[in-house]
C-alpha cells in the first residue's frame, strides 16, 4: 500500500505527506516540498516507484522528480501552453506517459529520454483530462470542446469521438471501467455520462451533483467510482444502473 501522498497546487510545490503518522505529530512539520515550477502545478502522480513524482504545470512543462532529494530527473518540454493532466501508462514496466493541454494537444512521452513520442491535435479547446486504456494501447481524452476522444497509440490516430448535439459543456475528468468497455466522464453541466467505448454510443446519465464534476476516478477492482465536484462533496457509486439519480437511455 502506498506510504505516502503527493498534492500539487497553486504555489507552484508539488508536496509530499506521510499517509501514517502519530496523531501527536504535527502532520505540517512532516510536509516535504519535492517539486518546484515557475507556475501553478495542475497534476501529480507517483511513478511505478514511490521514490519517482511526475508533474505538469500551468509552465508548459512536465517533469520527474526525486521524492527523497527534490532533484529534477526529467523534463518534458514541447506543449505550448499549460500542461493541465496527465497519465502514467498503466504497465508495471512502461516508461511512457500522456499529457494534455490548454493548446489542445495530448502528448505520449518516454520518461527515459524526455521525448516526445506521438502527438495528436484532433481537439478544438483545452484537454482537461487523460486516461490510459486499461491495456495501455490507447488512451481517452476530455475537452473544453465538450467531446470525449479515443486514440489508438498502435494505429497512432484518433478512433473515435463521444459526443452530442445535446452537450455543450466540457468534459472535465475521464475514467475507463476495468474492462475498458465504459467510458465515465464528468462535465460542467454537473452531469456524469457514461459511454460505450466500442459503439460510441452513450448509454447513461448520472445524476446528483449540485455543481460541476471536477474529477472522478474508478476503484481498483473496479466495482465503483467516486466523483469530487464544485459542490464541495465526493460521491461514491457503487452499481451504476441501480441507484437513484441515474437515468439509463439506451442510444444507437
Amino acid at each position: 500500500r502506498p506510504r505516502e501522498d503527493c498534492l500539487s497546487g497553486l504555489d507552484n510545490k508539488c508536496s509530499v505527506y506521510p499517509l501514517t503518522f502519530d496523531k501527536n505529530e504535527n502532520m505540517a512539520a512532516k510536509k516535504k516540498s519535492v517539486a518546484m515550477h515557475t507556475n501553478y502545478l495542475s497534476a501529480c502522480s507517483f511513478t511505478n516507484s514511490d521514490m519517482q513524482i511526475l508533474t505538469a504545470s500551468g509552465d508548459g512543462t512536465c517533469a520527474l522528480w526525486d521524492v527523497e532529494s527534490g532533484q529534477l530527473l526529467q523534463s518534458f518540454h514541447g506543449h505550448g501552453a499549460d500542461v493541465l493532466c496527465l497519465d502514467l501508462a498503466p504497465s508495471e514496466t512502461g516508461n511512457t506517459f500522456v499529457s494534455g493541454g490548454c493548446d489542445k494537444k495530448a502528448m505520449v512521452w518516454d520518461m527515459r529520454s524526455g521525448q516526445c513520442v506521438q502527438a495528436f491535435e484532433t481537439h478544438e479547446s483545452d484537454i482537461n483530462s487523460v486516461r490510459y486504456y486499461p491495456s495501455g494501447d490507447a488512451f481517452a481524452s476530455g475537452s473544453d470542446d465538450a467531446t470525449c476522444r479515443l486514440y489508438d497509440l498502435r494505429a497512432d490516430r484518433e478512433v473515435a469521438i463521444y459526443s452530442k448535439e445535446s452537450i455543450i459543456f466540457g468534459a472535465s475528468s475521464v475514467d475507463f471501467s476495468l474492462s475498458g468497455r465504459l467510458l465515465f466522464a464528468g462535465y460542467n453541466d454537473y452531469t456524469i455520462n457514461v459511454w460505450d467505448v466500442l459503439k460510441g454510443s452513450r448509454v447513461s446519465i448520472l445524476f446528483g451533483h449540485e455543481n460541476r464534476v471536477s474529477t472522478l476516478r474508478v476503484s481498483p477492482d473496479g466495482t465503483a467510482f467516486c466523483s469530487g465536484s464544485w459542490d464541495h462533496t465526493l460521491r461514491v457509486r457503487e452499481r451504476v444502473f441501480s441507484f437513484p439519480g441515474c437515468e439509463r437511455r439506451e442510444e444507437g
